[in-house]
Parts: C-alpha cells; sequence; structure tokens
C-alpha cells in the first residue's frame, strides 16, 4: 500500500472536548441537550464526545453529514451499539442487522401503511373519547399520562388484538415496563445485581410476565379459525411470511411487538402532550386549527404536526455504529468500533435549515415538504417503521380533541424539557385547561 493510500484510512475525528471522560459523561447523562447544545456552539457542526455506553463518538448536525451517514452502505455501518435490542430482546427490529433486518422490515412494512393503516382511525378516536370522559374540566391537568394510556389502548387493540383479561394484564404491567426499559436503555449494565431495587431485576420479572400473556395471544391466534378475517398486527404477523415460506417465530413475534409497542406509545403519547403545551401558548395557529377541522380540512393540521415534531423532537439522538475500516463523513474519517450520532435536537434548532427557529411556526409547512434537516423518525434504513401509523394517531387524537374540546389559551411560561430515559418530555406533563364544546 502506498502512503498516498495509506493515509486514505488514517483516521480523522472532529475536534471535542479534552475534559476526562467522567465530566464529559455526566454532562452528557445529566443535561444531554443542553451538553450537546454547548458542544456545538464551540466546535460546530461536528464535534467528538466520551460517554457512558456508546464511549468515543463522534457527534453531527449536519444535514449533507446526516443523509451521507443513513445512506451508507449497512455493510459499513449498523445500528448505534449498544442499542435498544438488549432491552427489547435479540428478535427485535433494533436488534436485526443486514439481511435479516431487510427481511423482517419488509415483512412488517405492509401492515404499518398506507390504507391498512387508516383502518384503525376510528380505534383511535374510540379510545379519546373513552378516556376523555373523565377528564377534569374548566382547570389545568396534566395530559401526559392520560395521553400514555389513549396510545397504549391503541396499541393493546390495533397491534396485540388483545381482550379481557390479557388486556387488562398487558395494561398493568406495560406502562412500568416501558419506564423502566427507557431507563435501562441510557445507563450501562452493570458488573453486579443490587438486588430488589435493581431496575433490571424489574424489567426482567415484567417482561416474564409479558412473554406468558403473549405467548398465549399468539398460540390463540394460530388456532384462530377466524385468523383471516383479523385485522390486529398480531394476526398480520403469524399469517406472514419471508420470502422463502418460512413464519415468523413465537419469540421473534413477542420481541417485535414490545419494539412497535415501545417505539409507539411513548414516543407518539409524549409528542401529544407536547402538542397540547404549544397550541395553548399560540391562540392564534390555535384558532386557525380548530376553524380547519371544523371545515373538514387537513393541510394546516399536518404543517402543525410537522412543526410541532420539529420544534419538540421527543427522540433527540439517531446513530450508526462503523464496522468497516474507515467511513468518510465531510472532511472526516470514522474509525472502525465508533458510534455516529446524527443530534435531530441541533439540526431542528438550526437556523440555517428553519427560519427563526425558536418560533412555533406551522405556517413554514404549509404547501411544503420538510427538508432532509427534519427528522423526527431518524433516517435511511432505520427510519421508524411506525412513523406512518404514528402520524395517524396524532392527526386523529388532535382533531377528535378540538372537535369536543376547546383549548384555553395561555400565558405561561413554556415547560422545560424533562429526560424520561430515552424520550424528552414536557415537565409538568402538558399541563392544559379544558372546555367542553356544545
Amino acid at each position: 500500500m502506498s502512503t498516498a493510500q495509506a493515509a486514505d484510512v488514517t483516521p480523522v475525528l472532529p475536534p471535542g472536548p479534552h475534559l476526562p471522560p467522567l465530566v464529559q459523561g455526566l454532562g452528557f447523562v445529566t443535561r444531554r441537550r443542553q451538553t450537546v447544545a454547548a458542544l456545538s456552539r464551540r466546535y460546530g457542526s461536528a464535534f467528538t464526545i466520551r460517554i457512558p455506553i456508546f464511549g468515543e463518538t463522534v457527534v453531527i448536525a449536519d444535514p449533507t453529514m446526516a443523509r451521507q451517514l443513513f445512506t451508507t452502505s449497512t455493510d459499513r455501518v449498523v445500528n448505534e451499539r449498544p442499542n435498544l435490542g438488549r432491552v427489547l430482546g435479540p428478535g427485535s427490529l433494533f436488534a436485526l442487522e443486514g439481511a435479516d433486518h431487510r427481511r423482517r422490515r419488509r415483512l412488517l412494512t405492509p401492515p404499518l401503511h398506507g390504507k391498512r393503516v387508516r383502518r384503525y382511525e376510528t380505534v383511535v378516536a374510540e379510545e379519546f373519547r373513552a378516556e376523555a370522559r373523565d377528564w377534569p374540566l374548566d382547570t389545568p391537568f396534566a395530559t401526559l399520562e392520560p395521553m400514555m394510556r389513549i396510545t397504549l389502548n391503541v396499541i393493546l387493540r390495533t397491534v396485540f388484538g388483545a381482550q379481557g383479561a390479557h388486556l387488562a394484564t398487558l395494561r398493568r404491567i406495560i406502562p412500568p415496563m416501558v419506564a423502566t426499559g427507557s431507563r435501562l436503555a441510557t445507563i450501562p449494565d452493570l458488573p453486579v445485581s443490587l438486588g430488589r431495587v435493581d431496575p433490571r431485576r424489574r424489567f426482567a420479572h415484567r417482561r416474564a410476565t409479558y412473554n406468558r400473556v403473549v405467548e398465549t395471544l399468539i398460540a390463540a391466534a394460530r388456532i384462530d379459525p377466524d385468523l383471516g378475517n383479523r385485522d390486529d398486527i398480531l394476526a398480520l404477523m403469524v399469517q406472514s411470511r419471508y420470502d422463502d415460506g418460512s413464519a415468523m417465530t413465537d419469540v421473534e413475534i413477542a420481541d417485535e411487538l414490545l419494539t412497535l409497542l415501545v417505539a409507539g406509545h411513548e414516543t407518539t403519547a409524549t409528542t401529544l402532550a407536547w402538542a397540547v403545551e404549544r397550541l395553548q401558548r399560540h391562540p392564534a395557529v390555535l384558532a386557525r386549527l380548530a376553524d380547519e377541522v371544523d371545515a373538514g380540512g387537513q393541510e394546516y393540521m399536518t404543517a402543525t404536526i410537522t412543526e410541532i415534531q420539529r420544534s419538540r423532537p421527543v427522540i433527540d439522538l439517531a446513530g450508526r455504529h462503523v464496522v468497516d475500516d474507515i467511513v468518510e463523513l465531510g472532511p472526516y474519517r470514522i474509525p472502525k468500533g465508533r458510534n455516529i450520532m446524527v443530534s435531530i435536537s441541533l439540526l431542528h434548532d438550526d437556523s440555517r435549515q428553519f427560519r427563526d427557529p425558536q418560533r412555533f411556526d406551522p405556517e413554514r409547512f404549509v404547501g411544503s415538504t420538510p427538508g432532509p434537516a427534519w427528522l423526527p423518525f431518524g433516517g435511511g434504513t432505520r427510519r421508524c417503521i411506525g412513523a406512518a401509523f404514528a402520524q395517524m394517531e396524532m392527526d386523529v387524537v388532535l382533531r377528535t380533541l378540538l372537535r369536543d374540546f376547546t383549548i384555553e389559551p395561555s400565558t405561561a411560561p413554556d415547560e422545560r424539557w424533562h429526560s424520561r430515559g430515552v424520550a424528552y418530555a414536557p415537565a409538568r406533563g402538558g399541563r392544559v385547561a379544558l372546555h367542553r364544546r356544545h
């Protein structure tokens, strides 16, 4: 190999802080958004940081480099390591790579897109109205937990096909399991057990209960004579076949159902809580949106949801892990074994990508498609497979909310960002005062 060729594989990492790894890690764990923003102001749209779990990591906030990363061959970069697969199980889409990931994604895409998703709109409206019957009127209350219950029930009906006692059991164990799993995904594996207070132990206990219930649901689906007429996603998984004619195993189905639940339950509910938090502080936007809903329109609602996701992204990072010797990103050459994180929050707050980014303005998306810097669902081959389902669910919930209630405008300060582990939620839970429409 010539000197010139050797230079081509010499790592060139972006600059970064020279603080001890422990200090960098503490800043990232305790104040992730603020730490990333501060490093971006100092080092620009690419920097290197040493953080817990992921080690020496390159963070980028440039749409060109992000697109370059997301379109890099899966033989050269894979999902970030570690990832949610360590919590959700080896059968989860998060844990699969290469050909296995492509096969599974092709299998799961049809039930989560197009006409199939629109079939679930009635279920979403029903669950919203069932939950909203008990909401307090004319006095502020936090919407995050009610939105969590709505999205959980929607998933249990549309994805799991759960009913009766099984539905009640899953309703009971899944919220704490998701909360614990979200925290576990952001902390290193501990070398020793902490006994009863060990979150891994609590998660494993609830996961065992989940497995028993789901195994029963899968077994019942396999012998259901009416299986072909069911439209829940569990039934579709049981019937689906890979290109070679093989079916998903029970373990794969259980892990994938949990993946759909975790990926689509907390994040969608959190975005809806942010939607309520944003709309009441922008009465002109709220009034225009309510008028459009009454008139049966769609354009401004779509733009508003897009702007909510831009201004309040609940997931702030999307990553890849380098498995090739060198991966080039812009002027940098990232060596094997490094993680590369795309900072969604920095891209969404970049004035070069979105004019006056601190202003909440759905008008910026009216009649236009979001550009490559808009990444609430990640990008590339690992873009959230449930994005269309989530968009439908947010649209139906907000539309039904505005038909049934009037949101009282508020002059209260914006709610702060609160980390729930993987997702960022409004610190006070998206508090709002509602009045019943007559």
